[in-house]
């Protein structure tokens, strides 16, 4: 089976001029560790479990003060690696 090729999320810099990598850092880790926990099986495809997940991701972000006009993007960026990573997992 082909590996799928791993595409990297787009830079935000407005978040790291405001956030600092150390910060946008810990972010990630709390936002990852929260999607694991809260992942349902069939998050993907029930839309109540995935507008549970984006609710975390938002008030992580607004905790730590990510830019209010990138958090959209940040958001779909993280559901979106959140589906890869579900996927890797039923491949597995």
């Amino acid at each position: 089976m082909p590996k799928q090729k791993k595409e990297f999320p787009e830079v935000n810099d407005s978040a790291v001029q405001v956030l600092g990598d150390d910060t946008l850092r810990v972010i990630a880790k709390e936002i990852a560790d929260k999607v694991r926990k809260n992942a349902t099986i069939d998050w993907t495809i029930r839309e109540s479990a995935r507008a549970k997940l984006m609710v975390l991701v938002k008030r992580t972000l607004t905790n730590y003060g990510y830019p209010p006009d990138k958090q959209q993007k940040a958001i779909d960026t993280v559901l979106k690696q959140a589906e890869l990573m579900a996927d890797g997992l039923i491949e597995s």
